[in-house]
């Protein structure tokens, strides 16, 4: 649209787009349903793959399922902000998965094969003799995948808490004494050499 205004000091003149029809060219009747847009708004649920080994604050684009351009013009993309859930059990850092494992304080002396949870389902792992309270045991590749690596994946941490009884039997407590008393003979004569 051309605008011509006179002005004492000559003629003005002024190019905007059409209000109507900006810009399109043609004029379209507006409806009640979209005010003359061609497009209305709605929403529908779509289905997404989330691929394995995605993080919270990563996004995922979806191509054509966003807003309906103006007029028939074509639709834009819808991008997915993904929050992944806490787990009760397991504790996430990037591709490595942490989780606790109690034992008794005779399998950290002695070791012993153990079932662990992971994010597979139960796995064996040896937890070798001598295990020390709040020791950190790592089962390689057992992790989440890493985004867009094929067979890539993070390991899994298992933080070994060792559990020592407040109350035990009387025959319990006679071996530990008995046991006791060898550790402190053997100490001795290991320091009498």
């Amino acid at each position: 649209v051309v605008t011509v205004m006179r002005t004492p000091l000559g003629q003005l003149q002024q190019v905007q787009t059409c209000p109507d029809c900006e810009g399109a060219g043609k004029m379209f009747e507006k409806c009640g349903t979209c005010a003359g847009q061609g497009r209305k708004r709605g929403s529908r649920r779509i289905s997404l793959r989330i691929p394995p080994g995605i993080d919270s604050g990563q996004r995922l684009r979806v191509r054509g399922e966003g807003d309906a351009g103006l007029r028939g013009g074509s639709k834009g993309d819808l991008f997915v902000q993904i929050n992944v859930q806490s787990h009760p059990e397991f504790r996430r850092e990037g591709a490595t998965i942490h989780s606790d494992a109690k034992i008794s304080y005779l399998d950290a002396i002695l070791g012993k094969q153990i079932k662990v949870k992971t994010v597979d389902g139960l796995v064996d792992m040896k937890v070798p003799k001598g295990t020390q309270p709040e020791t950190t045991l790592v089962m390689r590749n057992r992790g989440i995948p890493i985004l867009g690596g094929k067979d890539n994946r993070g390991d899994h941490h298992v933080h070994v808490k060792v559990v020592i009884p407040k109350e035990m039997s009387e025959d319990e407590q006679q071996l530990l004494e008995q046991i006791r008393v060898l550790q402190e003979e053997t100490t001795a004569t290991s320091d009498g050499k």
